[in-house]
């Protein structure tokens, strides 16, 4: 009845819609968000205000929202209240700044709990699950540094917890019009109280501590990561053992008790419960690792050893007969098996594990050698292969569907072939022109391997065959008469061919050095080239013209060549070959169709031209094309090469010792996104070559110095 009575007064109560007015709208010098929060025994809340100041100093207050929330049935404390309204304080300031469209300078949030403020100050996994989980999300949403210390009497949130009627509302008051503090300078705002504030410690965690005893030989302790090698780490024991003081060289004595110092530490950190049941005379549990080799514990030494069945040889050396047992996972374990591995030249694994048996018995020995030489550098260097990526799809150029023959050609040389002119004996040389769609051939002879002779051939072939749109070629290691003696002239020719053969309108497009799989296509015709001119001219010197006359017999047979399979079917048409578009017929040897002499050049002779390479184009689509679809090899996706890896160039005309060790500095990705070729750095030069070409090598510190000992690059 009493808030009845009240609702009368409710169309008294007015709150400004503008958070200033109008006319400071050009003159505003900065906005502060200002949020408040507060809690009791029966409610927590918060209130925010939009805090407005203009050029001439002048500031304005206005209200922005609030929100109030009742305290739970079940009794919290004073402190967990306030931290409940410190929350929704934080929530409200998130909210406004995600929806006020006006642009704010900061946001300031206050709270009348020194102990809330002080816990805001701490991590909170230090205090229990209530206080913790609510002081991580005002940590979340706010900065520390926003939170601010308020009293009480100034705190407009406590109108939220203590309540007001309906007429107080009415009247001018804090809770619409903002706290009046806020309407001075900042230096003249509430501050952290002068007295000492008691820490409320009931909600922090209880402390606990874990401990871990160990009780360790400090004569028997060894840092084997701070060695890089066995030797090195034997002559540091050899050293220890020896005395500091002592100057005396050391003898071969005190290295074999530095290394049985070394097994016996290895074999008391991995078989610390079979050297106890050894040195008690007990039996081995059933779950010992070293059960089926009948451990004995060496008196001399304090080393287990292999029991073993071999105990009657007695022809055999003891330690061959009793090796030392090893962990395969201990550092000084691998140190060893590095140390062999580099002693018999980095052999296979089985080489090396034979040699190593003959001393120590490894467990899951052969697994911890193959481990180890494949994190080898030198092992790496003598035996890795390139990581080749998945074969790419064809390119565009092998695709040139309804296109005139060597639209897209690719280009080289083979020999040379010894002709005779009169009594002496000269050389010449072949070029095959391939078209990459088709796989129509065009043979031709160089007399030499210059720039000037590649022309006239080129020459030739636009003249038969017509303009081609692109031209594919390696790098010029054919057209330079072998792969470094005309390199200059190399230079020359490719500036020659990019000026004159820019005017012919060709497009020349050369492969990465050292790449003969990315022209694959006319590699192969050439291999079946030199195999029907051995066949028929073997090793005896011809004359020139012979030799002319025989590569165009063999270009005629290779332009035969089914494309595709060929059925054994008679009632099957005939398979499709590349004589089909260059001749409209299968060979030079069928006669061409015979046409009335009545009949001149009349539609019926450009029909059968027409339906003879619809045909062709046909048949070559149906037939031969799916068989292009699956990959030979190179199936496997392994990772990209990237910049700044270390790897070995393989060049096939050396031996795997010369080959130079280089850093990559640049990557060349093909249309599907994977590497293909890169730009490697090797000393002050850089070659660009294929992937597979490259052996990826462990990285190379650039400092030797700093690698205490360890084995210099070779780059």
């Amino acid at each position: 009845m009493e808030w009845e009575s009240e609702l009368p007064l409710l169309s008294r109560i007015t709150l400004p819609r503008p958070y200033a007015p109008a006319h400071t709208e050009q003159s505003v010098v900065s906005r502060q968000i200002h949020v408040f929060s507060d809690a009791s025994e029966k409610a927590y809340g918060a209130v925010s205000y939009l805090r407005t100041e203009d050029g001439e100093g002048r500031v304005y207050l206005g209200f922005l929202a609030a929100r109030s929330r009742v305290a739970p049935r079940r009794q919290c404390s004073i402190p967990r209240l306030e931290l409940c309204g410190a929350v929704s304080a934080a929530q409200l300031a998130q909210t406004i700044e995600k929806e006020l469209s006006i642009k704010t300078d900061r946001t300031i949030l206050w709270s009348d709990s020194t102990t809330v403020l002080t816990w805001l100050k701490s991590e909170s996994c230090r205090f229990k699950v209530f206080v913790g989980t609510r002081i991580a999300e005002i940590q979340e949403l706010t900065e520390q540094s926003e939170w601010r210390y308020v009293d009480s009497a100034q705190n407009p949130a406590d109108d939220v917890t203590r309540g007001k009627t309906l007429a107080e509302l009415a009247m001018p008051n804090r809770w619409s019009q903002g706290p009046t503090f806020l309407l001075k300078e900042p230096d003249k705002w509430p501050s952290w109280p002068c007295s000492e504030t008691t820490q409320d410690l009931s909600e922090y965690k209880k402390v606990t501590t874990c401990g871990v005893m160990n009780r360790a030989d400090r004569s028997e302790t060894l840092p084997v990561r701070s060695y890089l090698t066995w030797k090195d780490m034997v002559k540091s024991v050899a050293q220890q053992s020896h005395g500091a003081a002592n100057q005396e060289p050391l003898t071969a004595a005190d290295y074999k008790k530095a290394e049985m110092t070394i097994f016996r530490k290895v074999q008391s950190e991995c078989f610390p419960e079979e050297m106890h049941h050894l040195k008690a005379g007990k039996a081995l549990l059933q779950s010992s690792r070293i059960l089926s080799l009948s451990p004995e514990l060496d008196p001399d030494e304090d080393i287990i050893r292999v029991g073993g069945r071999l105990r009657r040889a007695e022809e055999l050396d003891p330690s061959f007969k009793h090796p030392i047992v090893l962990d395969p996972s201990h550092l000084a374990t691998k140190l060893l098996i590095q140390d062999y591995d580099a002693r018999l030249c980095h052999p296979g694994s089985e080489r090396v594990f034979a040699e190593l048996r003959r001393t120590f018995w490894v467990l899951r020995g052969r697994e911890a050698i193959r481990k180890v030489q494949h994190q080898c550098e030198e092992c790496r260097r003598w035996k890795s292969k390139p990581s080749i990526p998945k074969m790419s799809d064809l390119p565009a150029a092998r695709l040139r569907l309804h296109k005139p023959p060597f639209f897209s050609t690719g280009v080289d040389c083979f020999g040379p072939f010894h002709v005779k002119l009169g009594r002496r004996s000269e050389k010449r040389w072949g070029i095959i022109y391939k078209c990459l769609t088709t796989r129509a051939v065009h043979l031709d002879i160089l007399h030499s391997m210059d720039v000037d002779s590649f022309l006239m051939s080129l020459r030739r072939f636009v003249a038969r065959r017509g303009n081609p749109a692109e031209l594919y070629s390696d790098q010029g290691t054919n057209f330079r008469a072998g792969e470094r003696e005309l390199y200059e002239s190399f230079n020359s020719m490719s500036s020659d061919l990019q000026r004159i053969l820019a005017a012919q309108k060709i497009d020349f497009r050369f492969n990465p050095p050292a790449a003969p799989h990315f022209g694959g296509t006319w590699e192969r015709e050439i291999k079946s080239v030199k195999s029907a001119l051995n066949t028929v001219i073997g090793a005896q010197s011809i004359s020139e013209e012979v030799l002319h006359t025989t590569l165009l017999e063999v270009e005629a047979i290779l332009n035969a060549k089914p494309l595709g399979y060929t059925s054994s079917d008679v009632a099957d048409l005939d398979a499709v070959t590349p004589n089909v578009l260059l001749m409209g017929r299968l060979d030079g040897s069928l006669p061409p169709v015979v046409y009335q002499k009545s009949e001149k050049l009349s539609k019926r002779r450009w029909r059968h031209c027409q339906v003879m390479a619809d045909h062709f184009w046909s048949r070559f689509i149906r037939d031969y094309l799916p068989s292009l679809q699956k990959r030979g090899k190179w199936h496997d996706t392994p990772l990209d090469l990237t910049v700044d890896s270390v790897v070995l160039l393989m060049d096939p005309q050396f031996p795997r010792a010369p080959w130079p060790v280089g850093r990559v500095v640049k990557v060349h990705q093909s249309a599907d996104g994977h590497v293909r070729s890169a730009d490697v750095q090797v000393k002050d030069k850089i070659y660009t070559r294929p992937v597979a070409r490259l052996i990826t090598l462990p990285v190379i510190p650039d400092n030797d110095d700093d690698n205490h000992g360890a084995k210099p690059s070779s780059d």
